[in-house]
Order: C-alpha cells, then structure tokens, then sequence
C-alpha cells in the first residue's frame, strides 16, 4: 500500500503538471527552442533516456514494459519501436495526450491516467521509473519500488536525485528551474542510504548497473534493481 506522503505527493505533481507545466514540459520534451538552463535540462534527460534504455533488451518482442511516470512519452515510443509492449502510465493526463498525439501509429502503448502503482496494470518483464520519483522521499522511494517489484519478472530501472553539494546548492537557490513554473520540490536522497533500504526491503533482489548524469542545471542517479 502507497504511504501517506507518497499520496499526497502524488497529487501534487499531478496538478504541477496539468495546471501550470503542462505548456513548459510540451515545449522542454520537443525540439523547439528553450532558455540555456531548460537546454542543459533537456540534454541531460536525453542521456538518461538513452541510459535507461541501453539496459534493455535491444530486441524486445514479447516483453512487457511499465514506462512508470511516463511523462509525454519519449521511453515509451523507443521501447516499443523496439518490439515491447508497453504501458505508459503517469498522474497528468496532460503529459499523457502530448505522449499519445506524438507516437507513431501502430505502436504497442497503452496510454493510461493514474497511478505506476496500480495493481490493475498487471505484471511486466521490466519497468523504467526515470525522473518520476524524485520528489519522494528515501523511504516512499523503497515502498514504490517494493511494490512494482512484486508485478516485475526482471529489473527495474529507477532514477532518484543524489545528495551532492552541487545540488543541494542549486536547490537552496532555487535555480533548477525559474521561479515562475513553482515546480515541486526535488528531495535529493544519499545513494549508499537509498541501497541499504532497498536491501533491507528487499533482500531477494540484487542491485545491478548504475550511472550519475550531471549536465549542468540536470543531476539525476540511475539504478538497476534486479527483481529476481
């Protein structure tokens, strides 16, 4: 069961997301113009994308795939080039119907409103968090996982935002993004903590690969979660 904070977190991105970012994150997620900082925003994501995605299988005919938080769609529309079936999920439905207008046809996705959560989406193969909960704290961040990892036959791969000095000072700043987009808060977490709670949680599980990317006013923390 999802924790309290988790909840009430959740419904806070969903109403950043469809009632103030919506228009900032179509324009971030596309290849229009952006500002120097959303440029280094999105190049860093860009690379975490293509991250994420080299720890699948290249061939992904008859895997199912939990996009988890999928935002307007980019991981999904890979992985199901790629052969995968794939359910991309996230709480704004705005990001959804960008990431749904946006896909080729025929591709194998289901776009779904909700919460990655959700019982009801079944069991995956693999499931890709990135940069979905980086607003939680460590513990909400090891109940998700423990969760997905109950309906998840593989790995998962999950994005968190590490504890640096250089985040935290761009944090204090306020500098992650203007002012303006009040975005929600971004809870950086230590790695080595993070690990042992998933240990703890998890003692079934195994941590495989795992990559930092810092570009500029972008830092965010990959890891491999082995299931089985």
């Amino acid at each position: 069961m999802a924790t309290a904070t988790y909840d009430r977190y959740r419904g806070n991105l969903e109403t950043y997301f469809d009632r103030t970012a919506a228009k900032a994150w179509e324009q971030l997620t596309s290849d229009a113009p952006v500002s120097g900082i959303r440029a280094t925003v999105r190049a860093g994501r860009t690379e975490m994308r293509n991250t994420l995605l080299s720890w699948l299988p290249a061939d992904m005919h008859g895997v199912r795939l939990l996009d988890a938080g999928c935002g307007t769609g980019a991981l999904a529309v890979e992985a199901a080039l790629r052969g995968a079936e794939v359910v991309a999920i996230d709480v704004a439905g705005s990001l959804v119907a960008i990431g749904r207008d946006r896909a080729p046809a025929g591709l194998n996705i289901d776009w779904r409103v909700g919460d990655m959560l959700d019982p009801a989406l079944g069991h995956f193969d693999h499931v890709v968090a990135m940069d979905s909960l980086i607003h939680y704290k460590a513990d909400d961040i090891v109940a998700a996982v423990t969760r997905l990892a109950g309906n998840t036959r593989g790995s998962i791969a999950l994005t968190f935002a590490p504890r640096t000095p250089l985040l935290m000072a761009m944090l204090g700043m306020g500098r992650l993004f203007p002012r303006a987009d009040k975005s929600p808060a971004i809870l950086p977490v230590r790695d080595r903590h993070l690990r042992d709670l998933i240990g703890q949680a998890m003692p079934q599980a195994r941590i495989g690969r795992d990559r930092r990317i810092s570009a500029s006013f972008y830092t965010s923390h990959a890891l491999e979660v082995m299931t089985r």
